[in-house]
C-alpha cells in the first residue's frame, strides 16, 4: 500500500532521510514507534533496576503492597518522561517534519500520551479483572489499538499546522 512520494507537511520543509527511504509516512510512523517502544522498554527496565538498587531503607515501612504500588508508579513515571521526550524528537524530526511551535507541539504530544496512559489503565484493568485476560495478552491488544489511534492523534493534533490560505493577490490556484 504505497501512497506515492511524501510531501513535506510544511512549505519549505524537505522530507528527511527516513521519508526519502520509506515513502509512506504511516510506515515511517510505525518504524519510529518500534524504535520508541524499544527505548521505552530499556528506560523502564533501567529505572526498575535503578530503583531497586537505590531504594531508601525507610521505604520498607510501607509494607509489600504499598511499596510495590509506589515502586511501579515511580519507575513508570520516570520511564514515561524519557520515552515521551525521545518519541517527540523522533516523530517531530523523522515523520512529521514540522518546524516552530516546539512547546505547543510538546504540550499537545504529551496530552496524547497522558490520554493514552489513562485509556491503557482503564482497558488493562477491565480486560484482566472483568474478562479474565492474561495481562500480557491484554496489554499487547491495547498497544496495537493505541498505535493505530496515536497516528491520527499526532497527525491531526500534536503536529497539526494550519493550512495556508491562498494569497489575496492570486487567483487562489483556480485555473
Amino acid at each position: 500500500m504505497t501512497s506515492g512520494p511524501v510531501e513535506a507537511p510544511q512549505s519549505g520543509t524537505p522530507a528527511g532521510w527516513l521519508l526519502r527511504v520509506v515513502t509512506d509516512r504511516r510506515v515511517a510512523f510505525l518504524l519510529v514507534g518500534a524504535v520508541n517502544t524499544a527505548i521505552g522498554f530499556v528506560a523502564f527496565f533501567g529505572f526498575d533496576d535503578l530503583w531497586s538498587a537505590l531504594r531508601p531503607s525507610w521505604f520498607d515501612i510501607l509494607g509489600a503492597e504499598q511499596a510495590g504500588w509506589v515502586h511501579n508508579t515511580v519507575v513508570l513515571a520516570c520511564a514515561h518522561v524519557v520515552t515521551v521526550i525521545c518519541a517527540f524528537a523522533l516523530y517531530r524530526t523523522l515523520v512529521f517534519r514540522v518546524r516552530g511551535h516546539v512547546w505547543r507541539d510538546l504540550a499537545r504530544f504529551e496530552s496524547v500520551y497522558l490520554g493514552s496512559i489513562a485509556i491503557n489503565w482503564v482497558l488493562l484493568n477491565a480486560m484482566t479483572q472483568w474478562f479474565g485476560m492474561v495481562p500480557k495478552v491484554a496489554q499487547t491488544i491495547i498497544v496495537v489499538l493505541q498505535a493505530f489511534l496515536s497516528w491520527f492523534a499526532h497527525k491531526y493534533f500534536s503536529f497539526r499546522r494550519a493550512v495556508p490560505l491562498p494569497d489575496a493577490n492570486t487567483d487562489g490556484g483556480m485555473p
